[in-house]
């Protein structure tokens, strides 16, 4: 059966070329990416559960994982925490296939202890953090939705959004946070995961907001403070001149105020502990970026089953095709995908798949137009690619 692919020229300014452009990112400590991670880490691990057990994915959905901000008493050389995180995972899980009975509940609660501990690595969950977990049960009667041997047909009648490729500012914002973590922060302990990285562009100039949750233990006194955001301020300003040549302006922690010594001090390294709550699907889309320059999906990714969740498979998909063709087709200069599918019908068949693409100038959109297709069309006909993927965590979800 043909598909309904749709390839247009876009007769639009490039995001590089608009004036003002915004990119923001939330850090894998922030509160509401922390739910994501919880969300995606509790589905891969019923996954891994089911393949093992019965071998399939069985049905269920971990995307509404939330977390209840604590209190604390944050201090230079260390702190505490007053009231704890409270953390509660929530969703839908097969508990019973054929006469196999399943631990959900117990593989949940192991998967968000690994991922927090592996996360956020100063929260002691013996008392800074209360786990809970209450999964629904899922359907076993949509066992032939969930078989290996046809394509799944699709949950809902819903879309997915991606593009290619990164402007220099999403770039920029994309790396600034991740390579904090893993560069600087084993450095220098004081940094901790609740990073959130704001960008602007106007014009030819950049202003990198960063707000970075220092971890009270790991720094002395108000200099060390001081000293520890300036040394922020310096490898940022390194990492963004690998992406661009634009100026760029670096600015950490801006309500601090330091005559009074209120400055964004931390006892585990994120705001959680200390009012702000955490839900999943409020922060970064699938591919890693709050970005309102361009068309997005408001669904969440992370948690949703990976074989016919259309709000995870197809925000996935949409990105995954827009990436391989500015890879695989030369001239293109932003391409957008939208996916749209129709409850109950094979997610291989969307109700239309568009493509609507930026050609670099004096390129011929025509051969630009069939090798897109083409593309495209290689995707959906090994749609389950994405299923696989994902269950071996090799896609990002936030």
């Amino acid at each position: 059966m043909a598909r309904n692919i749709r390839v247009e020229q876009l007769i639009q300014t490039p995001v590089e070329k608009q004036q003002i452009e915004l990119v923001e990112r939330k850090g894998i400590g922030h509160p509401d990416s922390i739910s994501d991670g919880l969300a995606e880490a509790v589905s891969r691990a019923l996954c891994k559960e089911y393949i093992e057990k019965c071998g399939v994915v069985l049905h269920h959905n971990t995307d509404e994982t939330q977390i209840v901000a604590g209190r604390s008493h944050p201090k230079f050389g260390g702190g505490e925490i007053l009231q704890p995180i409270y953390i509660l995972l929530v969703g839908r899980a097969t508990k019973e296939f054929e006469g196999v009975e399943l631990a959900t509940e117990s593989i949940a609660l192991k998967a968000a202890r690994d991922y927090l501990k592996n996360t956020v690595v100063n929260l002691d969950q013996d008392k800074d953090v209360i786990l809970d977990c209450k999964l629904g049960t899922g359907s076993s009667d949509l066992r032939d939705v969930f078989r290996r041997d046809r394509i799944p047909v699709a949950n809902d009648t819903s879309f997915g959004v991606g593009h290619a490729p990164f402007s220099e500012l999403e770039n920029i914002v994309y790396n600034a946070e991740r390579q904090l973590i893993t560069d600087l922060k084993p450095k220098i302990p004081g940094i901790g995961e609740d990073i959130k990285v704001m960008g602007l562009r106007d014009g030819d100039d950049i202003t990198l907001t960063t707000c970075c949750g220092m971890v009270g233990r790991h720094v002395d006194d108000l200099d060390h403070y001081i000293n520890i955001k300036e040394e922020m301020k310096t490898y940022l300003e390194d990492v963004s001149s690998r992406y661009t040549e634009r100026n760029v302006e670096v600015q950490i922690n801006t309500a601090d105020d330091l005559k009074t010594g209120s400055v964004f001090l931390t006892v585990t390294g994120t705001s959680a502990e200390m009012g702000d709550d955490g839900s999943v699907g409020r922060g970064n889309r699938c591919n890693g970026l709050i970005t309102p320059n361009r068309p997005m999906s408001m669904e969440a990714t992370s948690g949703k089953n990976p074989i016919n969740h259309i709000g995870k498979i197809y925000n996935l998909l949409s990105t995954q095709m827009a990436k391989d063709i500015v890879k695989e087709v030369p001239d293109v200069h932003d391409i957008y995908i939208r996916l749209l599918s129709q409850i109950g019908k094979p997610i291989d068949q969307p109700l239309v798949a568009s493509a609507q693409i930026i050609p670099e100038d004096g390129t011929s959109f025509s051969k630009v137009k069939a090798e897109a297709e083409a593309v495209m069309d290689d995707w959906l006909s090994n749609v389950t690619k994405i299923t696989d993927m994902v269950v071996k965590g090799e896609l990002d979800t936030f």
